[in-house]
């Protein structure tokens, strides 16, 4: 099977954990529009019959005998790719396999990454719905580049470039977030098409708690991974004005130099220094071959 008009061949990576209900319905959905492509699920250590159901229904099945999570499945699944282009989508009948044509096209016409954007619809309640448009709005901020949906797992992206990335994706289900912000920092172009995600078929692996905590660590993880210097710098400008106005305060007042204004304005120093650092290390992990 192509990929659109570039003569490309495609692979279709699904990571699927207890997904039974639903996989074996979109691996035909796939299978029947992209005939020829070929068709991976990564079974992510799955206690009911997704691997079995998968194989049934056409796909070739990559088994983690434990589960490692959603982003170990998509880095097992592209290592596993024999294609061009890779198109990752999710096993639990959320993501359409029509809008695959979309995604590809936006290859075609020069885009090195194409992300399917949900609508405000297609988000798992209003916290999700919340959450994702902080991500969108921070990461937009951050890189400059208007980002529609920093977590959507559901996209087509050039496979070579995919893959020199691996080392950098996590195990867990920040990876989106990840390889978006790696594009976006290399200087890949990339782009986002807008889509409308089905409700989930079966469980949702979504816990508060933890996705609460993954809210904190996706802010963190856009920041530092494309331009730390733009976090670091405002606080350490919050610092320095800090420990002067108080130096201010302390000589109007006391008419001295006090340790607390010592201790702010050297801190403003350190937090400057290290968001140095930790831009020139960005730039040397970003640097494009």
């Amino acid at each position: 099977m192509t990929a659109a008009s570039t003569g490309s061949s495609l692979s279709i990576i699904i990571p699927a954990k207890d997904e039974a209900a639903a996989i074996g319905n979109v691996v035909a959905a796939v299978r029947g529009i992209y005939g020829a492509a070929e068709i991976l699920v990564v079974d992510d250590g799955s206690s009911d019959d997704t691997a079995s159901i998968a194989r049934q229904a056409g796909a070739s099945v990559v088994s983690h005998p434990i589960s490692l999570g959603n982003g170990a499945a998509i880095k097992s699944g592209a290592r596993a790719a024999s294609g061009d282009v890779l198109v990752m989508m999710d096993g639990d009948g959320q993501h359409q396999p029509g809008d695959i044509v979309s995604l590809i096209s936006m290859l075609d016409e020069g885009f090195d990454m194409a992300i399917g954007a949900r609508d405000t619809g297609s988000h798992a309640g209003i916290g999700r719905l919340f959450a994702n448009g902080i991500y969108n709005v921070f990461a937009s901020v951050i890189s400059g580049h208007r980002i529609l949906d920093l977590t959507s797992g559901f996209r087509a992206v050039r496979a070579d470039l995919f893959k020199k990335f691996l080392y950098l994706l996590p195990n867990g289900f920040s990876y989106p977030t990840t390889i978006t912000m790696a594009f976006l920092r290399s200087g890949f172009p990339v782009t986002f098409i807008p889509i409308n995600a089905q409700e989930r078929i079966g469980k949702s692996h979504i816990r508060p708690i933890r996705d609460g905590l993954r809210f904190l660590a996706i802010i963190f993880k856009v920041a530092t991974l494309y331009s730390p210097l733009k976090v670091f710098l405002p606080i350490s400008g919050v610092f320095f004005l800090s420990g002067l106005g108080y130096y201010a305060y302390t000589y109007l007042t006391m008419g001295r130099f006090t340790n607390m204004s010592l201790l702010v304005l050297s801190a403003s120093v350190i937090i400057f220094l290290i968001g140095l650092i930790s831009e020139q290390i960005t730039a040397l992990t970003f640097t494009r071959s």
